[in-house]
């Protein structure tokens, strides 16, 4: 069954080194036939909000495919630079609301 998938992911202060490590992470979805659906990122630096630095939602077809990413050897290489910029990951299961969008205006 696809997975779709909202990440959350608060820094240890640096939102920079933050994102350039999920480029690098996020470029091996492809392999487990997964893809980056949106990606945003705070406005606020610094995080005075409390929120996550980075929302993304990702599809994936099966939970086989989500366990084989997380044990990717390229990604597994990167443990030490998550460890130093990645504070906080949530992973909630979503579902796209389809219908349920206000008309967006002319």
């Amino acid at each position: 069954m696809a997975l779709e998938l909202c990440v959350l992911l608060w820094s240890h202060g640096d939102d920079d080194a933050l994102s350039a490590y999920e480029d690098r992470v996020l470029a091996l979805m492809p392999r487990y036939g997964g893809r980056v659906v949106s990606r945003v990122r705070r406005v606020d630096e610094g995080g005075e909000g409390g929120g996550p630095a980075e929302v993304q939602v990702i599809h994936l077809p099966d939970d086989a495919a989500v366990q084989a990413y997380l044990k990717d050897p390229d990604r597994l290489a990167l443990a030490e630079t998550h460890r130093q910029v990645v504070a906080r990951t949530e992973v909630i299961t979503v579902r796209t609301l389809t219908g349920h969008l206000p008309p967006t205006a002319p």
